[in-house]
């Protein structure tokens, strides 16, 4: 009887121990508090999603913007790769698009008018003369609704809005979800899908600046870059794509070679002088719709690696050129030029006035849905060339 007693105690102990070991692995979580309240008393709130290697990503339902990601270097160390702020008051100012869902149309319609089945529609105009990322309040300012979701390989969280027929201009109304999860695999994936009653153009991307050396630590000059891309968009002064798809060998928009942001951001070179900087939609390889590498970013000093994968046909390279020093940002950093990178996988702007271009119309009854995942991972040295497909 003794004997078995001590069996039973040992049992109950070494479960317990083992299950005190799986439990200090972590398990994928999703908590939740509130981050503020807009200026209309919406009540926003902040969702932390968590893996169960402790990589973090916090999202408020203002805007579906991703304020924190934190993810290790090549040591273990977690930092916060992409630029925000603090608080929301900060957001609520709509500078930069920090983190935000972007829509309807991410990117820019020339001067803010398509036809769509025979009928104008006329933009608001936010961009000199054009239309940019959804107008004057476009889905980056407003509060979706928002749920967790159970998800059997990370954390996740559901954010849904109604775009309302005639919003921005806009036709129909326009049901939209993006699901955001947190893998154990150490990715942000982000889903998009929407279904309207009246055919309409839509495009959605997600704006995150990042820096993998850290927010608010230097510039972004010196991260390597691949982008899975043969071809690109060259625009006029106004950032509008002029139709031509210009091939990148020969220019210093050629990244189909690892090549630092920085090496040749400088040169003079038509397009570099219009964007002040890299600020263009890239033709990616492969077939539209299947998931596929778009990019692939190494920062040498941490040993970080971000590749990102996508089934969208284009994909905007921005190198904060616009980002001044006037933003201050989380733990007090100052976002000085070119401190951040922002790589929006999308179609192609002004989409819905280039016939030649990928359509960007979504039919009554029709389901758009894109992904695109955020990888991330560590190396000792830069890894070898991916080719290109």
């Amino acid at each position: 009887m003794k004997t078995r007693c001590r069996f039973l105690i040992l049992l109950l102990l070494t479960l317990v121990t083992f299950g005190l070991s799986f439990e200090a692995k972590g398990q994928a979580r999703v908590t939740k508090e509130r981050f503020g309240d807009t200026l209309d008393g919406k009540g926003v709130d902040i969702y932390t999603l968590t893996n169960s290697h402790g990589v973090e990503a916090r999202i408020i339902n203002y805007g579906g913007i991703v304020t924190s990601l934190k993810v290790p270097d090549r040591n273990g160390k977690l930092d916060d790769v992409v630029l925000g702020f603090d608080n929301l008051d900060d957001y609520l100012k709509g500078r930069t698009y920090l983190g935000a869902i972007i829509g309807r149309y991410g990117n820019r319609i020339a001067k803010g008018r398509f036809t769509l089945n025979g009928v104008e529609y006329k933009l608001a105009v936010n961009n000199g003369e054009n239309h940019l990322h959804g107008g004057l309040k476009g889905f980056d300012k407003v509060v979706w609704q928002a749920r967790v979701l159970k998800v059997p390989n990370g954390a996740a969280m559901e954010l849904t809005y109604l775009s309302k027929d005639g919003e921005e201009g806009y036709p129909g109304n326009l049901s939209v979800k993006v699901i955001y999860t947190l893998t154990n695999a150490n990715e942000l994936k982000v889903d998009y899908s929407a279904t309207t009653d009246k055919d309409t153009v839509i495009n959605l991307t997600q704006h995150s600046y990042f820096n993998l050396a850290g927010q608010g630590n230097g510039d972004i000059l010196n991260h390597r870059l691949f982008i899975n891309a043969a071809r690109f968009t060259p625009t006029d002064a106004g950032s509008i794509p002029t139709g031509e798809l210009r091939r990148v060998r020969g220019t210093p928009f050629d990244f189909t070679r690892p090549t630092a942001i920085g090496a040749r951001i400088n040169q003079d070179y038509d397009q570099l002088k219009l964007g002040k900087g890299y600020d263009h939609n890239f033709v990616l390889n492969g077939r539209m719709g299947t998931l596929r590498q778009a990019a692939r970013v190494y920062e040498p000093t941490t040993g970080r690696v971000m590749e990102v994968w996508t089934t969208e046909p284009g994909m905007q390279l921005y190198t904060g050129n616009f980002l001044d020093g006037t933003l201050i940002g989380k733990d007090g950093k100052i976002y000085q030029q070119r401190y951040g990178f922002c790589l929006e996988t999308q179609h192609y702007p002004d989409s819905p006035n280039k016939p030649n271009f990928p359509t960007t119309v979504l039919r009554k009854g029709a389901r758009y849905h894109t992904t695109t995942t955020y990888k991330f991972s560590t190396a000792k040295s830069e890894p070898p060339a991916v080719a290109g497909g």
